[in-house]
């Protein structure tokens, strides 16, 4: 019985060891796998922390209390401090999210009320007001270390409280602030959802064939590997694009509706600004160059999983190859949560996912330029072009093709 046993666990060791692609599949992929995805996540959090914080901020404090002085001065030695007043027209001015400016007001008499309050003479709290824009990362991480420091300093004064109707603090429009939240979840929801209609057909078509025997009648007809290979894809891409086409629509219908029903959204992040088409703040040609990008996504999705479909023996096989490839994707969608603004670097668009996610951001985020766009289509495009060539000559390896 014993020897029976270890006969069966050699067996299986043989089996298993034998096949370099189950060994590296079950082995070394996870672990991989995990090094690559949290270093990414890793870089992106690191960047997303530090963005903005060599940006120099000038702070605008008017009625600048002798007690306070000491702390406001050590929280950034960066910091460009001016102690003098400002008004309305000056607050309005931190609407433009490129002016890297807070304002900070005290009353006039801070000091004494504070003294008054310990000596327990009933006033009304002395109430400290910060404007910044919560879109600008310099700013409001100026903002956020004052509110802690203030919120810390135990002694009895409110900050930010409004005392009139309508008074804002933060003068980040609620478009901008809604254009920034989209921006960083949208993306990730569209290149999922693109993906799961490629995997859904993809690694069937080619792996699939192999592993009923099709693939040899296809082989033996009189037509080109190319041509074959350039079908396959363009058929795939086409119905992968159905998925693409829906989710387009599915996203233009949905996002006026999230939009227009406050009453489910936090303070802040909705808009009720009025919308080119669909009721929504998007011009044409940011939906015309969406659904571009979608299409350019699917080109290059299809081929890739074309790609490994054709290494792979089954569509069981095929599936788990895709898993690694599947979590770049992920990988990519993820990274706008984890970045305060779009790439400048025209470098990053040749990047296949990752450049269509930065276009998406974009586009989102009201930040759209073309030539990014441009390089992004001609890109995907081109990458596909390679993926037919590179299928052809697959096709052209019996080998590959008629492995087991």
């Amino acid at each position: 019985m014993k020897s029976n046993t270890l006969t069966i666990i050699k067996k299986e060791f043989a089996r298993f060891f034998g096949d370099r692609q189950l060994l590296f599949t079950a082995v070394i992929m996870p672990g991989l796998i995990i090094y690559l995805v949290y270093s990414l996540m890793g870089s992106g959090i690191q960047k997303m922390v530090t963005e903005g914080a060599n940006d120099v901020v000038t702070l605008r404090v008017e009625n600048m209390p002798a007690s306070m002085a000491p702390m406001i001065k050590a929280i950034d030695s960066s910091m460009v401090i001016v102690d003098q007043p400002f008004d309305d027209a000056e607050i309005k001015l931190l609407e433009d999210k490129e002016l890297n400016l807070v304002l900070l007001r005290f009353p006039a008499d801070f000091d004494q009320r504070i003294v008054q309050h310990q000596d327990s003479v009933p006033k009304p709290l002395p109430n400290v007001e910060i404007y910044y824009n919560s879109t600008n990362n310099a700013a409001s991480r100026v903002y956020l270390m004052l509110n802690t420091m203030l919120n810390n300093y135990g002694r009895p004064f409110t900050v930010n409280v409004p005392q009139q109707e309508g008074q804002r603090f933060d003068q980040a429009s609620d478009e901008s602030i809604g254009a920034m939240i989209w921006s960083k979840i949208l993306p990730m929801v569209i290149i999922m959802m693109l993906f799961s209609g490629v995997m859904a057909i993809a690694p069937s078509a080619i792996a699939g064939e192999k592993e009923r025997g099709t693939i040899a009648t296809l082989l033996v007809t009189p037509m080109r590997r190319n041509e074959l290979a350039l079908g396959k894809i363009i058929s795939l891409s086409c119905i992968a694009l159905l998925s693409g086409i829906s989710s387009f629509i599915g996203i233009a219908l949905s996002l006026p509706k999230m939009i227009q029903q406050p009453e489910s959204m936090p303070e802040g992040i909705h808009t009720d600004v009025p919308g080119d088409i669909f009721g929504f703040h998007y011009g044409t040609s940011d939906y015309l160059v969406l659904l571009l990008v979608i299409f350019a996504s699917v080109l290059i999705m299809a081929s890739a999983v074309s790609l490994l479909s054709a290494l792979a023996k089954d569509v069981k096989s095929a599936g788990t190859m895709v898993v690694p490839f599947m979590l770049v994707v992920m990988v990519a969608g993820l990274m706008p949560m984890f970045q305060n603004s779009v790439s400048e670097n025209l470098a990053v668009y040749l990047i296949p996912f990752f450049n269509s996610i930065e276009v998406m951001t974009a586009v989102f985020a009201h930040n759209l330029k073309w030539m990014p766009v441009i390089i992004t289509l001609a890109a995907n495009v081109a990458y596909a072009g390679v993926a037919v060539w590179v299928l052809t000559r697959m096709f052209n390896s019996e080998k590959i093709m008629f492995s087991k």
